[in-house]
């Protein structure tokens, strides 16, 4: 990905969840292949709508409230990757990078909340 892809979000959520259906495709089929597999593409995609649909909010709350749902999908791929990495269902060498991209995403959605959520200060020029 080249450096100025990498600051636009959309593009990065974009390659993000195809990364995600990639590793899945990837599992074994098994019963706990399957399982991990399912729950991984759910919340592993899901930033990728939820962000479009922050920039579509209808209100300050509504935008918060999907950038929010966008956290949480992300903290819980973080979770199945760690696990994948666990059992293991591949080799960590596989899921690693999938695993560092999730963390900056997480960062990233963690500091757009927190500067969301400030209070609104007025701009007094002195």
């Amino acid at each position: 990905m080249n450096a100025e892809a990498r600051y636009d979000l959309e593009e990065r959520l974009l390659e993000y969840a195809a990364r995600i259906v990639r590793l899945v495709e990837q599992l074994p089929d098994t019963r706990a292949g399957s399982h991990v597999a399912g729950q991984l593409l759910r919340s592993g995609t899901s930033p990728l709508p939820n962000h479009g649909e922050a920039q579509g909010a209808e209100s300050r709350r509504d935008f918060i409230h999907k950038l929010r749902i966008c956290h949480k999908e992300l903290r819980e791929s973080r979770r199945w990757l760690r696990l994948i990495q666990q059992v293991p269902l591949l080799e960590t060498g596989r899921v690693q990078p999938l695993v560092d991209e999730t963390d900056e995403l997480i960062r990233i959605f963690a500091a757009s909340l927190r500067t969301v959520q400030q209070p609104k200060r007025l701009n007094v020029e002195r």
